[in-house]
């Protein structure tokens, strides 16, 4: 089996989102659950040069990088929107952040319960990568954040909404809140 299709089933396919994705998927689904990625781990880690910054004043995003763990929402897509929710994400990942690699990944499904484990699609990053950021202190990546903007909004906006959809599933990310506190903005 291809590795693109490793994720689907007879029933579709299950898609990780850890940023903008929580809040904003974009595309059909029949089934959304919160969900657990051991392995990999939230970071802001990801030039942004379209949707959260420009060319000029380049923002940050989301990265899937290694190691730790990730809790995020898992959405089911339909066996017949599959083909199309692929294309959909590959687009607004991949076209505008050669960084992420599409991934399928074992997941818990952690709510509603019972718990159990599913095979997901999702978008790592490839830290060989140009735009991949690394590891910025809390100081650098408020500094970037700051001024950014792009074709989705200001970086910092988008920054909040991560921090405000992680709160209400009941979590923290001290470092996202650190860089919102370094911006004077409430975490």
């Amino acid at each position: 089996m291809k590795e693109m299709d490793a994720g689907r089933s007879a029933d579709g396919l299950w898609v990780f989102g850890y940023g903008s994705l929580m809040w904003n998927p974009g595309f059909p689904f029949d089934q959304r659950a919160n969900a657990w990625l051991r392995g990999r781990h939230r970071r802001l880690c990801v030039v942004s040069r379209h949707h959260r910054g420009n060319a000029e004043q380049p923002g940050l995003v989301m990265g899937l990088d290694r190691g730790g763990s990730c809790r995020g929402i898992a959405y089911r897509v339909p066996a017949g929107a599959v083909s199309e929710t692929l294309a959909y994400l590959d687009e607004r990942e991949i076209a505008h952040y050669p960084v992420y690699r599409r991934a399928v990944l074992p997941i818990t499904l952690t709510e509603p319960a019972p718990a159990r484990r599913v095979t997901a699609v999702t978008y790592v990053v490839d830290r060989t990568d140009p735009d991949y950021a690394g590891h910025l202190s809390v100081a650098q990546q408020a500094a970037i954040v700051a001024v950014a903007r792009g074709l989705s909004g200001a970086n910092r906006d988008y920054v909040a909404s991560t921090v405000r959809h992680l709160h209400g599933l009941g979590l923290r990310n001290r470092q996202l809140e650190a860089v919102l506190h370094a911006l004077g903005e409430p975490a």
